[in-house]
């Protein structure tokens, strides 16, 4: 899959937040340091380590020293949540774009030069995923999700939570990041949005998950997220 693009970002701190996947992080940093090269100037790798007890942490530094690649390394001692693994890595980012997607191989890497192609046209590029590759219940709660942000934020999103997202640092530094789940997502489109951003969505390619098991559609964590979509829109109310 080529990376060309007729735009190169100046900088980009790529964030991967990572929960025992130990076993797909020696491909995806070798993605990184065959692709990266073509879409920035300069970038780094964050990986947010969400309570591993593979030793993914272990795995991402040795694999970066081989391949010579700028790591930082963020450690949560116990398992925190994907919205507060994304934000941290978001916050630890030092480039003018941030980006994040998940360690599973779900994404390629390469597929940034889509984003990245619109990078002075908008301030958050958000993929939306052509054609799922995951479990039938996944597509059902992302469309349900979909449908309450318009109906309660009014945003008009095709796939809220695709993790293919490219963020302009001075919009990321502008915000504070509030929610504690995948709801992080809605987050920044309503912020943006509130902020006067540009935003921009693009259609990308959806992949299986090359090893290991997903937790992210687990009954408790669809709950809690939803709870966040109502309380948020509360605090919003109020403020």
């Amino acid at each position: 899959m080529s990376t060309s693009t007729s735009l190169r970002l100046e900088g980009l701190s790529l964030v991967l937040p990572v929960h025992n996947e130990a076993v797909n992080l020696p491909w995806m940093l070798t993605r990184a340091a065959d692709t990266l090269p073509a879409l920035a100037e300069q970038f780094e790798l964050v990986i947010v380590d969400d309570g591993s007890t593979d030793g993914s942490a272990e795995v991402a530094r040795a694999q970066a020293a081989e391949l010579g690649l700028d790591l930082q390394v963020i450690t949560h001692p116990a398992k925190s949540g994907y919205g507060i693994t994304v934000a941290d890595g978001l916050r630890a980012s030092r480039m003018p774009w941030a980006a994040f997607t998940d360690a599973d191989g779900q994404f390629d890497i390469a597929d940034f030069a889509k984003l990245a192609a619109l990078s002075d046209q908008a301030d958050l590029i958000c993929g939306w995923r052509i054609e799922r590759q995951d479990a039938w219940m996944r597509s059902v709660v992302s469309g349900t999700f979909n449908v309450l942000l318009f109906l309660l934020y009014g945003l008009r999103v095709r796939d809220v939570d695709c993790a293919l997202k490219l963020i302009r640092g001075e919009f990321l530094r502008s915000i504070e990041l509030e929610n504690r789940s995948a709801l992080l997502n809605a987050e920044l489109y309503f912020k943006a949005r509130q902020g006067g951003w540009r935003v921009m969505q693009v259609p990308v390619p959806h992949y299986a998950r090359r090893a290991g098991r997903r937790s992210g559609a687990r009954p408790r964590a669809i709950a809690r997220a939803i709870k966040e979509l109502v309380l948020f829109r509360v605090r919003l109310a109020l403020r």
